[in-house]
């Protein structure tokens, strides 16, 4: 099985997933997604697919990923970069493949970028001619939340292992997990306390079987002891 997500830059949130078989690929599923006009879409080099690109480009979507090593491409125009930050390069270019020239690819952007911290050399493709370079390094650097977001469900909503075997049962386990998630989420927007959706999990897990107010119990408010309940089970 295999989970595709979309998450969403505003508040980290999943704004569409997709459970397939294993063997579907990434791309199948995002030439599927819809995203409205000026958005800009972030996805690794498993969605390389220039057709695809051409029709993000023509919906007046923008799109940050990586170039793939075996692309062919020449440069049209050169621009100013600041090595002082990382960027290497800053270029317009023209994809020069059999297929992106048949389909009439438009020029792109291409960023080269150099991590200060271990070295290591990235080339960003990109269709915004708008944003600095440095931006759109940083908005690609953004993608590894869709990696703490899988790493955080399995470690807190217990989807390393499953309790079915079944298609349905790993199905059901997923999406209770996700759906968990989304309640996390607005239970910590509600609250505007700036807990940790980790710190909440564990509060709700050692309160899991008590009666309590959840705003109250986030809050710390000290519980409420009631009247004992006075009626008695009836047994027919």
């Amino acid at each position: 099985m295999k989970l595709h997500l979309s998450l969403d830059h505003d508040g980290y949130i999943p704004n569409f997933a997709a459970i397939t078989e294993g063997k579907v690929s990434d791309i199948e599923v995002g030439r599927t997604l819809h995203y409205t006009k000026g958005s800009i879409v972030v996805f690794d080099k498993g969605y390389t697919d220039y057709k695809w690109f051409k029709a993000l480009d023509n919906k007046g979507i923008f799109f940050v990923t990586r170039l793939r090593k075996d692309a062919l491409w020449k440069v049209k125009e050169r621009r100013a970069a600041d090595k002082s930050k990382g960027l290497t390069s800053d270029q317009t270019i023209a994809l020069t493949g059999i297929k992106p020239t048949k389909m009439g690819m438009p020029t792109l952007r291409r960023i080269g970028y150099r991590d200060p911290e271990n070295g290591q050399k990235y080339e960003f493709l990109t269709n915004n001619f708008v944003l600095s370079a440095q931006t759109i390094a940083e908005i690609y650097k953004e993608r590894w939340q869709v990696e703490l977001f899988f790493k955080w469900i399995k470690q807190n909503l217990k989807i390393k292992a499953f309790v079915g075997n079944s298609k349905n049962a790993i199905l059901t386990q997923i999406w209770i997990a996700l759906c968990t998630y989304l309640i996390l989420a607005y239970l910590k927007f509600s609250a505007k306390l700036g807990w940790s959706l980790q710190n909440m999990l564990r509060l709700l897990q050692l309160n899991l079987f008590l009666r309590r107010d959840l705003m109250a119990l986030l809050r710390g408010d000290p519980p409420q002891h009631n009247a004992p309940e006075t009626r008695q089970l009836c047994l027919v």
